[in-house]
C-alpha cells in the first residue's frame, strides 16, 4: 500500500529528513540508499532491513516493502540531497562494533579521523579496492551512514568491516602514520599486519607521535588530497603484500 506526503509538517517526512544529519541518524538508527546503480546492486543481495521506500510524485515502487512514500515533488527534492531522481531506500544502519585496541591488527586496518563525509565515502571506496581489511572510524570522523558518505563510497559502505574507536589522542602509537615529512610510501618496508592512519587535511597529525611515518613522493606539491594521498598508500601496501 502506498502512502503520498505532501506536507513537511507529516511526522514521517520530518523523521526521513533528519536521517541527512549526524544527530537524526543516531536517534533514528537507519539511514538514506540513494542512486539507482547503488540500490540495484543492493536488492540483488540486500543484507540490511528496509524500513521504506520513498519513491517521487508519479513514480513506481520497486520494491515489496510494506511502507512506501510517494512524496510531492518539493518534498522528494528536499529529501533525495543528492539529486538522484531516483527511488530513496530507508535502511536499517548495520552495528558498528567497538575497536580494542589492544588486538592484534590483521592485514592492513585503516584509522581514519576524516570529518568530510564525502571524504570518508571516498576512503572507504578505495580500501576496498585495495584489500584493507577493516577500517576504524575515531570520534572525529564524519557519520559514515550520511547521504554524501553514502554516495561516496559507491556501495562499500554496504561490505566493508567498520568500526568505531574513541577520540584520535587517545590512541596508542604504536601505528603507522601517513602524514608529511616521513619515509616515502615505496621505500617502506610494509609488515602484513599494521595499522594505518590517515591524517585530516589542514590539521594533519601535528602533535602526535607514531611508531613510523610515511608520505608520499610530489613534484612541486606541497600535499595531496587526504583521498588520494591514502589511495596511494593502500595501493603501495598491496602491490607488496596481496
Amino acid at each position: 500500500m502506498k502512502t503520498k506526503i505532501e506536507s513537511t509538517a507529516n511526522s514521517v517526512f520530518k523523521k526521513f529528513l533528519s536521517l541527512t544529519t549526524s544527530k537524526g541518524l543516531k536517534t533514528e538508527g537507519l539511514f538514506i540508499l540513494c542512486g539507482e546503480k547503488l540500490i540495484r546492486e543492493f536488492l540483488q543481495k540486500p543484507n540490511l532491513e528496509i524500513n521504506a521506500e520513498v519513491i517521487p510524485e508519479g513514480g513506481s515502487a520497486i520494491t515489496h516493502s510494506k511502507s512506501i512514500f510517494e512524496l510531492s515533488s518539493p518534498l522528494f527534492k528536499e529529501l533525495d540531497t543528492q539529486g538522484t531522481h531516483f527511488n530513496l531506500l530507508i535502511l536499517a544502519q548495520p552495528t558498528i562494533t567497538a575497536f580494542d585496541p589492544e588486538a592484534s591488527p590483521q592485514g592492513l586496518e585503516v584509522i581514519c579521523p576524516l570529518g568530510d563525509p564525502s571524504n570518508l565515502g571516498a576512503i572507504l571506496r578505495s580500501a576496498e579496492a585495495f584489500g584493507v581489511s577493516r577500517v576504524i572510524l575515531t570520534q572525529e570522523a564524519a557519520n559514515p551512514f550520511l547521504p554524501k558518505s553514502v554516495k561516496a563510497a559507491a556501495g562499500s559502505l554496504l561490505r566493508i568491516p567498520l568500526l568505531k574507536a574513541g577520540p584520535l589522542q587517545e590512541l596508542n602509537s604504536n601505528l603507522i602514520a601517513l602524514d608529511q615529512g616521513g619515509t616515502y610510501l615505496e621505500d617502506f618496508a610494509w609488515p602484513k599486519n599494521c595499522r594505518l592512519l590517515v591524517g585530516e587535511e589542514g590539521p594533519g597529525l601535528r602533535g602526535l607521535k607514531f611508531k613510523q611515518t610515511l608520505s608520499v613522493r610530489t613534484r612541486g606539491v606541497e600535499s595531496l588530497n587526504a583521498v588520494v594521498a591514502a589511495s596511494l598508500a593502500f595501493h603501495e601496501y598491496a602491490r607488496k603484500n596481496l
